[in-house]
């Protein structure tokens, strides 16, 4: 009973030495942004896979109305949580993720998912056509709103060749219907603090993505200093939902570094 009790004694004061952060540290929550042309449940298969890994996981909503007020909410839900968050977005979802990380000590990673990473004064629009490749402006319809506002749509025609080409007919065909439009504002929309340059980032694209060309996303992720760069050949820009275990992966990888 005595040797029980010193060896008990022995472990207790091994966790007291411990850091306190080796003890108390929490994983991050996980919270996931879609972009333009889509919606949260394109998530779906990667939220899977990041909670049975026992990850906390959000897919926030993203009103793909302007940079600015897109960011705000999501902003908001990072400074609501006591402890740290890695924020994920996907196309559009980059410059908003860039932005809701401003002023949040508590964003441990950021990671650009087939998605622009602007720089100052930069746009998603002028990004994509920064390198030849998009095909994307021959597919848009538009719908007028107000005062030069536009909504822009992927036509349902060109829609699965265009933004989910390795995705099965069906599972393109429910997207073309539930997709999300953004406006023409949101795309034009220039970044004001590039916060990839502080915060470490980690990023995944296809190189058969027709939105954003390839070359553009090669381009942004070599000057964020990405910490990893996954390549996934043949993928759409629908990468998340083509592709949610190595988007889930590189997720985990961010989370846990």
């Amino acid at each position: 009973m005595r040797k029980l009790l010193l060896a008990f004694a022995a472990l207790l004061g091994l966790a007291a030495a411990m850091p306190a952060a080796a003890q108390t540290e929490p994983r991050p929550v996980i919270i996931l942004v879609h972009g333009a042309f889509a919606g949260s449940s394109s998530w779906a298969g990667v939220i899977k896979r990041l909670q049975k890994s026992g990850y906390r996981v959000i897919a926030a909503a993203n009103a793909l109305r302007s940079v600015k007020t897109d960011a705000a909410p999501i902003s908001a839900l990072v400074h609501s949580i006591n402890g740290p968050v890695v924020l994920v977005g996907h196309s559009y979802g980059g410059p908003v993720i860039t932005a809701a990380a401003e002023g949040n000590t508590n964003v441990k990673a950021l990671v650009f998912v087939s998605a622009f990473a602007p720089e100052a004064g930069e746009t998603s629009l002028g990004l994509s056509g920064k390198y030849p490749g998009s095909t994307l402006g021959d597919t848009l319809i538009s719908v007028p709103l107000q005062d030069g506002v536009q909504d822009l749509y992927v036509d349902t025609a060109k829609f699965h060749q265009q933004f989910a080409g390795d995705v099965s007919d069906a599972v393109a065909a429910t997207m073309a219907a539930t997709q999300r439009p953004v406006t023409n504002v949101a795309l034009g929309e220039a970044t004001v603090t590039p916060t990839w340059k502080t915060i470490p980032n980690y990023a995944i694209y296809g190189t058969a993505d027709r939105n954003i060309p390839p070359e553009a996303m090669k381009f942004m992720y070599a000057r964020s200093h990405s910490k990893k760069t996954v390549i996934i050949q043949g993928a759409s820009h629908s990468i998340m939902v083509s592709h949610p275990a190595e988007v889930a992966s590189l997720i985990e990888t961010a989370a846990s570094r």
